[in-house]
């Protein structure tokens, strides 16, 4: 199932894949299913949905977009947008994610598809890592239908994870507790998970699990891709067992967590188009608040714009970027929401929303000694942290 809004007069379509984790044996799979049923089965979806953030057609939530034909495409697969395994005796589920794709590909080319100029396969967290490893795929697949004039493009929001050291290690129990490496190797066998053929080639056989982490299966990548990605990302920080609950946070966890924006904002750094805040959260881009967010002054809309640009004038013209017009912006500040336009944070237990002082004291980060080891007045510190600088 999809959800489709038509934009008659538009050549532009955006097909959006929906995030929410996954599942990579029987029992958490069946968990899953008693909890969230919605990520497994389309009986309880409601007949139609309002598009937010990159999905809305209001102008002025979504400046550059608002006016292209968009394709909401809901996830039941539970398999990273992978699986290509039907349900058999051995198997209780299903895991179609790869082809659930490609039939709503199919489906759309008799809806207009087939004169579209520019296809952004588009993406939020698991949805955001489907869209690596399936957007060569669609390009394939509409080159083989014959269609060799749509220009296939990727957005991928919050699903560029780092197979790094868990800040404590623990066994591989549930989705949340295993390491990232961990749960992707048990998944990709349940599911029977495919990843693109040049990726696969980088790696040995049964080591195709490396193809779901954005930074080694970016380079192999035929299509423009822009990676969204928050440097301080909630969901890598809870795979990694970094949790921010009420209590303050030890010293090693605080340097774990700056050394986690330090290793992401490494593996950003030949990545062309990209936007990486320095801010705790996770997922952005059908946020309706997701035009506020900037990076060294450009907000993500006015980014994915100059990259629509630069990818339209690349064609005519080579390579030059556009004056004014930055398409790889990444926070070089070193802690969580040290960017003043970070989205508001709330206290795990409370639901208070907390200011960026009270939110590293909270963090366990100690005024009185990083403004010694900077040489600053306490305070003077204090006005540069809540200011953003």
């Amino acid at each position: 199932s999809y959800y489709l809004k038509e934009s008659k007069g538009s050549r532009r379509w955006l097909l959006f894949l929906e995030g929410g984790w996954y599942c990579f044996n029987r029992e958490n799979c069946d968990t899953r299913f008693d909890t969230m049923r919605r990520l497994m089965s389309s009986k309880e979806w409601p007949v139609t949905r309002v598009g937010t953030g990159i999905l809305s057609s209001q102008p002025e939530e979504n400046p550059h977009w608002w006016n292209a034909n968009m394709v909401f495409i809901p996830y039941c697969s539970s398999d990273v947008w992978s699986g290509a395994s039907s349900k058999s005796e051995k198997n209780e589920y299903a895991f179609m994610g790869a082809l659930i794709i490609q039939e709503v590909i199919k489906e759309l080319v008799g809806k207009g598809l087939n004169t579209a100029k520019v296809l952004l396969l588009a993406g939020s967290s698991a949805g955001g890592t489907g869209v690596l490893l399936n957007v060569d795929r669609v390009a394939e697949q509409l080159e083989e239908m014959g269609y060799h004039g749509i220009q296939v493009r990727g957005l991928a929001d919050s699903g560029w994870f780092l197979d790094n050291k868990q800040y404590r290690r623990t066994d591989c129990i549930d989705t949340i507790t295993c390491a990232p490496t961990e749960a992707i190797k048990r998944g990709i066998r349940y599911w029977n998970g495919i990843v693109p053929e040049r990726c696969k080639l980088q790696f040995k056989e049964g080591e195709e699990w490396n193809c779901f982490f954005g930074y080694k299966i970016y380079p192999t990548l035929r299509c423009p891709v822009f990676i969204v990605q928050w440097l301080f990302d909630e969901a890598q920080l809870t795979v990694d067992n970094v949790h921010l609950t009420g209590q303050p946070v030890q010293e090693g966890q605080w340097l774990y967590i700056q050394n986690l924006g330090r290793e992401l904002r490494n593996t950003l750094k030949d990545v062309t188009a990209s936007f990486a805040p320095a801010c705790l959260s996770h997922e952005i881009i059908t946020r309706n608040h997701w035009t506020d967010i900037q990076v060294k002054g450009t907000s993500l809309p006015r980014a994915l714009h100059c990259w629509d640009r630069s990818l339209h004038e690349s064609n005519k013209n080579g390579k030059t970027p556009l004056k004014g017009c930055p398409i790889h912006l990444i926070d070089s500040c070193p802690w969580p929401h040290c960017n003043p336009s970070c989205p508001t944070i709330r206290d795990q237990f409370t639901g208070q929303e907390m200011n960026v002082i009270q939110f590293l004291m909270h963090m366990g980060f100690d005024v009185q000694k990083m403004a010694q080891q900077q040489g600053l007045e306490p305070s003077k510190l204090l006005g540069m942290l809540s200011s953003g600088n």
